[in-house]
């Protein structure tokens, strides 16, 4: 029997050869290579950084996707098959050397038998716009189980100039060896776990997670997930029958739709809560007994990187709901907590979900919630030191402050000006300021205007984040100004208060000496004249007599 599965495999392969060669026909059915859905959550960011224009993410020059529009595959064990990755490159630049090969860490998540020392793959160039395949063939492992296998892939690529590493995961179904029948036969069919009522639920695989990228350099196209704007990221996967009766006619697919966060702005060290909308997108069955479980990636920049990055507030991580009609969503609801230490970037939430149909049919399914967190700025000053403490009006003082960034962000475009009534100074621009750098704020104020001591004054310090949303702070320090000095005063003012200055005491002692001179020459010519007139009359009455003697 095995033999024949063997030559059945051998003719597969031939038929498949013959449908690639050009001119060729083939069964579309016996040609139809088995695909790979690729989860689009990137697990690690690209070396490639982002630029921000208001806020936004822009696009990078090379995207690379895996699996974009495959569907997920679907493997039974010992089956020798075909994985093709689809890689295309969504970007505006060619992706140059580019090379992908699956990171097996495990061997127990590897649903193939590794038969190789080395899965890498060189795809050469791939042109903006462009698709290129890449193809292996494995052999499925005879134990695997039914349930979902998550494998990571990293691929490698350049642009000419710089290289970029970036990893990406896919998801591939596999069925369990089907149990042999009764007298060891076998019939070589897998056996339908949905037909078996004593199957039991199988752990599903992990479900998508590692730090999702920004939200503009992600890719769920095509791949069942949605980009929320402003609220990060959601990817769903396909549910997996895992156990139960009889399998319904429509499959009951239960996603989420969307999630929130209250704050609004995820920060680092704090807590906050996760509202998440799930839907139930069969219109004719409801879903019950339903069961979630939301666990964080580990990440971090401090030793204790291998916790997670979320962790609930308190309880637990699972989270019960009785129902969801058909067609109808619900929201659940959890208290979680961020780690101080993340990170300014968007985090993914792994969510597994685990309910039952109307016929005790039980699925699995999975998304992945990216959440973004912000790192509060934070930043402290050293005292301001003025030189002198105390100038005049006119003069001016040297202010210099030390500026330390204490957080864990980049402040961008940090710049000090300086208010307060009777002084002037300019701008110092300080530029942008590393965590744990130190910038110096360097400033010559001018005195305009006398100022009392105790008086303040402000040092207003603005700077930017990597969204370019700009904050402000302040800082007072005293100054005091004193009038001008008369010693300093200009020379043209000298005439002026020359003139204001003639002494009035000489000035009027010269007119009343003046006066009692005039006075004195008018009494004398008075006293002489009357003088005269008398010797007039004396001599007139001399005269008189003698007339009369004789």
């Amino acid at each position: 029997m095995r033999r024949g599965k063997q030559a059945a495999g051998i003719l597969l392969c031939m038929v498949l050869a013959a449908a690639s060669v050009p001119g060729i026909p083939a069964n579309a059915e016996e040609g139809k290579t088995k695909d790979v859905k690729a989860e689009a959550v990137q697990t690690k960011e690209p070396v490639q950084s982002l630029s921000s224009v208001n806020g936004q993410a822009t696009i990078p020059q090379i995207r690379l996707s895996v699996g974009d529009g495959q569907s997920t595959p679907q493997y039974t064990a010992e089956e020798q098959v075909e994985l093709v990755v689809k890689v295309t490159n969504q970007g505006v630049a060619d992706a140059q050397n580019v090379r992908i090969t699956p990171m097996i860490d495990n061997a127990a998540d590897w649903p193939f038998v590794i038969e190789s020392m080395n899965y890498e793959q060189n795809l050469g160039t791939i042109k903006a716009g462009e698709s290129v395949e890449a193809k292996w063939t494995l052999t499925v492992r005879s134990d695997v189980e039914t349930k979902s296998y998550k494998s990571l892939f990293a691929i490698s690529y350049d642009d000419g100039t710089t290289p970029y590493d970036v990893q990406k995961t896919i998801y591939v179904n596999t069925t369990a060896k089907p149990a042999e029948q009764p007298g060891g036969g076998d019939d070589g069919s897998a056996q339908d776990p949905n037909t078996d009522p004593n199957t039991e639920p199988q752990t599903p695989g992990e479900t998508p997670g590692g730090n999702v990228s920004d939200p503009g350099a992600g890719d769920l196209s095509g791949m069942g997930g949605a980009m929320i704007p402003g609220d990060g990221g959601v990817y769903n996967s396909d549910p997996v029958v895992s156990g139960g009766g009889s399998t319904s006619k429509s499959v009951p697919r239960v996603i989420v739709t969307g999630f929130a966060t209250d704050p609004g702005a995820v920060n680092a060290g704090s807590n906050f809560r996760l509202t998440v909308h799930v839907k139930n997108t069969s219109s004719t069955t409801a879903v019950s007994n339903m069961l979630f479980d939301l666990q964080a990636p580990a990440a971090g920049t401090e030793g204790a990187a291998e916790a997670p990055a979320f962790l609930p507030a308190s309880g637990s991580s699972s989270i019960y709901l009785d129902s969801i009609p058909a067609g109808e969503t619900r929201d659940i609801t959890i208290d979680m907590n961020a780690r101080a230490d993340l990170l300014q970037k968007p985090y993914s939430i792994a969510m597994t979900m685990k309910y039952e149909d109307g016929n005790a049919v039980q699925y699995e399914g999975a998304s992945s919630l990216a959440i973004p967190v912000q790192q509060a700025a934070r930043f402290e000053f050293s005292d301001i030191e003025i030189a002198p403490g105390s100038i005049e009006v006119g003069e001016e003082a040297n202010l210099t402050c030390s500026l330390y960034n204490t957080g864990r962000v980049k402040l961008y475009n940090v710049k000090a000006s300086f208010v307060g009534d009777g002084i002037k100074g300019k701008d110092v621009f300080v530029g942008n300021l590393e965590s744990g750098a130190t910038g110096t704020i360097d400033g010559m104020l001018t005195a305009e205007s006398e100022i009392p001591a105790g008086t303040k004054c402000k040092m207003v310090v603005t700077y930017e984040d990597v969204s370019g949303n700009v904050s402000t702070t302040e800082k007072e320090f005293e100054l005091e100004v004193l009038p001008m000095a008369a010693d300093d005063m200009p020379a043209d003012a000298a005439p002026v208060e020359q003139k204001a200055s003639i002494p009035v005491v000489p000035i009027v002692i010269g007119v009343l000496v003046v006066a009692g001179v005039a006075l004195t020459i008018v009494l004398l010519r008075r006293k002489k004249k009357k003088q005269m007139l008398a010797e007039e009359e004396d001599l007139a009455d001399e005269v008189d007599r003698l007339t009369e003697d004789e």
